[in-house]
């Protein structure tokens, strides 16, 4: 099983960890309430999990216009 991250923003591929030894609360998933785990995981018909994260791009342009937050979506 891998844990694919992909930015929510833009959708580009911020990363991959392949290592199967991982657990939730090393990533942090356990600090997740029920509606945030929701909305940022899943898991792929192969597996995988697909988290849904910020990219550094998509971080700095919501810093300097906070009022792109209303959009699912941000091309760049």
């Amino acid at each position: 099983m891998a844990i694919h991250y992909h930015c929510r923003h833009c959708g580009v591929k911020i990363g991959t960890i392949e290592d199967t030894a991982v657990n939730t609360e090393q990533l942090g998933f356990h600090l997740l309430n029920h509606e945030e785990r929701q909305a940022m995981i899943a898991y792929d018909p192969s597996g995988n999990l697909q988290v849904k994260s910020i990219c550094e791009d998509c971080h700095d342009l919501l810093q300097r216009n906070p009022d792109y937050h209303q959009h699912d979506f941000l091309i760049q």
